[in-house]
Order: C-alpha cells, then sequence, then structure tokens
C-alpha cells in the first residue's frame, strides 16, 4: 500500500484528504500541522509520497519542500495550496514538487495525481 504523508495547518483539510485517501487504498502514514513537524515526520516515516499545504505558521511549505528535498532529492511532493497562490506554486515546482493541486480538492484529481505520480517512478 502506498504511504502519505499529509501536511496541512488545517485539520479539517488534513481529515478530508485522510479521508480521500483511505477510501482509496492508500494509507496514511501520519500527518503534520506545519513544515517543521512535516520535515521531521518525512524523516520518521519515510512515505512514498507527501501532500503540502503551502500556507503554514512556523514554516512554510516551500521551507519544508526545500528541506525534504536536500534530505531526500528523491522525495515526491505533491504541493495542495488554494487558487490565487501561482506564484508560490511556480516556486514550489521550482524546487522540487512533483505537481500541484488547487483547493477544493477533487477526489479523483487527487487520486489521479498521485497514482501517476508513483506509477511513474516504479518504472525509472
Amino acid at each position: 500500500m502506498k504511504k502519505v504523508l499529509i501536511v496541512d495547518d488545517a485539520q479539517f483539510m488534513r481529515l478530508a484528504i485522510r479521508n480521500i485517501l483511505e477510501k482509496n487504498q492508500f494509507e496514511v502514514a501520519g500527518e503534520a500541522a506545519n513544515g517543521i513537524e512535516a520535515i521531521q515526520k518525512y524523516k520518521e516515516l519515510k512515505p512514498d509520497i507527501v501532500t503540502m499545504d503551502l500556507t503554514m505558521p512556523e514554516m512554510t511549505g516551500i521551507e519544508a519542500l526545500k528541506a525534504i528535498m536536500e534530505y531526500d532529492r528523491g522525495a515526491k511532493v505533491v504541493v495542495v495550496s488554494a487558487l490565487g497562490q501561482e506564484v508560490q506554486i511556480k516556486e514550489a515546482v521550482i524546487n522540487g514538487a512533483r505537481s500541484f493541486i488547487v483547493k477544493p480538492i477533487k477526489e479523483e484529481h487527487l487520486v489521479n495525481t498521485l497514482n501517476k505520480i508513483l506509477d511513474i517512478n516504479k518504472s525509472i
């Protein structure tokens, strides 16, 4: 089963993502409410893929993404963020994010995006 780390400061959003993923045969390895937790949990849990919000307290998603990519160049991170954050999304992709999903999340789009990234990397 594919292990996912969900990173978002909003508990309701983490729960919504968790529900979608568990319903679609993903294992939620853990959750983080900010970038600092995200880095710690990434190192501890070694997930197959991460969903990363950009706007969070203490450490932004961009800062956490950079730290995770520095720790593991092969990390698979998908940005999940609100409309109107195009500049930050572009910066995230430049810094290693594999894709991005705009909130509000559509179940099919989230599942397809994660599966596509995980499948691409199996064949490499």
